[in-house]
């Protein structure tokens, strides 16, 4: 019986790769929801027309919110969640996220040590 020594390392899957969750600004100041396991990319691929042919209609397109997700269900769920709120209410959870991530930075900053 042989055994296999030079086994490739696993290739990873939709189950084991960051999904996010993002929002677009379009040019037309409406918002468009969407979810990636590549932000580059997809800002890219709505850029150039190919993404979705919502924002093809409606460029330039930005990045004003990302957020991660663990994995691609429950990003959907998320999806799924923001798309419900109102444009008042997509922008109050934006808001908010900014504002508690801001806060946590300035509080993680005053613990920086000093350098030695």
């Amino acid at each position: 019986m042989s055994t296999k020594t030079n086994v490739p390392p696993r290739k990873r899957t939709s189950a084991n790769r960051q999904w996010y969750l993002y929002v677009l600004l379009c040019k037309d100041a409406t918002l468009y929801t969407g979810i990636t396991n590549d932000l580059p990319r997809r800002l890219v691929q709505h850029n150039n027309g190919t993404a979705s042919r919502y924002t093809r209609s409606r460029l330039p397109v930005a990045f004003v919110y990302q957020e991660r997700c663990q994995g691609k269900s429950r990003a959907l769920k998320k999806e799924y969640a923001f798309k419900q709120f109102s444009r008042t209410e997509k922008e109050a959870y934006i808001k908010e996220k900014a504002r508690v991530l801001l806060a946590r930075r300035r509080r993680d900053a005053g613990k920086a040590e000093p350098f030695s």
